[in-house]
Order: C-alpha cells, then sequence, then structure tokens
C-alpha cells in the first residue's frame, strides 16, 4: 500500500500539463474500437502560432448490426490556449442525427468560462477541461467539461498500477488510472468509468477503454 502510494505520488506530479508538452507534436492519431473491432478513429491536430496553442480533433465511427445503422457520431473542434490557459473551444456534432454542440469562451476579466452547449448554458470554472483524450491533465482534474455537449460532470481519477502495454507491436511501460465520476444521482449512461492508460516518458495517453453496450477502445494508432 505505501509503494503505491509513493508510486502515485510521483506519477500525479508529473502530469500537471503545459501545453509546452505538445508543442513539438503535430498529430496523434486513435483507432476507435467496439469489441475488437475498428470502427472509426479519433485524430488529433496540433499548431502552435505566437503564444497560441490550438488542437483541432476529428472524430467519426459508426456502429452497424447486420447492415443496419445502430449508432454514429461525426464531429469536430478546435481548442485554443494562451499561456497554458483554455480561452477558446468550440464543437459541432452530429450524434445518431442530432445536433449537439458547445461554444466557450474564457471570461478573463471574471476569470472563469462561459459556456453555449447543447446540454449546458453557464459559467464554468476555469480549471475545467474539456474531456479529450490528447490532454494528459485529464488525469489531475476534479471535473470535466463534455466535449460534444458542454455539461460539466465532476470526476475522481485513481492510479492502478504501472504495466507494460503492447502498442503497436511495441511494449512500453504505463501508468494505468481508473477516472469515474464522483456524482452518484447521474443517469448510468451519464457516468463516467474509464480505464486509461498514459505513457508518462512522452507525455501520451496510449489507450482508453469503457463498456457501454459493448467493449470500447480509443488505441494510439500514430503520433508524429
Amino acid at each position: 500500500f505505501v509503494l503505491i502510494f509513493i508510486i502515485s505520488i510521483f506519477t500525479f506530479s508529473k502530469l500537471y500539463s503545459h501545453t509546452g508538452h505538445y508543442k513539438n507534436i503535430a498529430l496523434i492519431e486513435m483507432d476507435i474500437y467496439r469489441n475488437g473491432e475498428i470502427i472509426g478513429y479519433s485524430n488529433y491536430f496540433f499548431n502552435s502560432y505566437g503564444d497560441i496553442f490550438e488542437v483541432s480533433n476529428e472524430t467519426q465511427f459508426e456502429v452497424k448490426i447486420a447492415g443496419i445503422k445502430l449508432f454514429s457520431v461525426k464531429s469536430i473542434s478546435k481548442e485554443k490556449y494562451k499561456n497554458d490557459q483554455l480561452i477558446e473551444f468550440n464543437s459541432e456534432t452530429m450524434q445518431n442525427g442530432k445536433r449537439k454542440f458547445v461554444n466557450l469562451v474564457y471570461d478573463k476579466s471574471n476569470d472563469f468560462f462561459l459556456i453555449d452547449g447543447s446540454s449546458y448554458k453557464g459559467k464554468g470554472d476555469k480549471e475545467n477541461i474539456v474531456g479529450n483524450w490528447w490532454n494528459h491533465k485529464i488525469l489531475t482534474s476534479n471535473s470535466q467539461i463534455s466535449p460534444l455537449s458542454g455539461s460539466i460532470k465532476q470526476q475522481e481519477v485513481n492510479f492502478i498500477s504501472k504495466e507494460i502495454l503492447t502498442i503497436n507491436g511495441n511494449d512500453i511501460l504505463v501508468d494505468h488510472f481508473k477516472l469515474k465520476s464522483t456524482d452518484e444521482n447521474l443517469e448510468s449512461d451519464k457516468k463516467l468509468d474509464f480505464d486509461i492508460w498514459y505513457d508518462s516518458k512522452n507525455n501520451i495517453i496510449v489507450k482508453v477503454e469503457y463498456n457501454r453496450l459493448g467493449k470500447w477502445q480509443y488505441i494510439l494508432k500514430k503520433i508524429e
């Protein structure tokens, strides 16, 4: 127990994110699996100019059974940071033919987010993080903003263990975390419940797994 406690403190101390960790990265590609079958992708594109750091995302997947489409998502988004502070986030998503969206801006004078989303409209603490898988700061945050709808959910993250994980044929040492909602009143299909594997050497989340109408996995495909 003491060893795990010491390891977890050391691991979390390395997680406090600076967008500078990603300024030498142009692209992160992740394949999306459901029950072991690739059904789509989630790709992140990075760009820096002046003191601005931008991350664009394209996510698309589709679930079919016997040729019938049961579930689909097509989404684009952009995050904009200045001095490591999120200052804008915008997304447009079609989920099963229904539009979802988020328009977020940082109100510097009042030091909080203003959120206009399809599920939430109002203020948000500036320490909230957008729930995307490129940013390892999600592992140290107490809450996250849905990148699809703008809703805010409280969370807790616990370190599980150090493990060897095979990614693209390469064995790498990773830190395994469990991320869960802290609000027990949420409906079961709204709760956060993710296993996350993080490569601390390269500051990259390499795998995410959860169960909801099947076993879902986001697995690193390529980084440039």
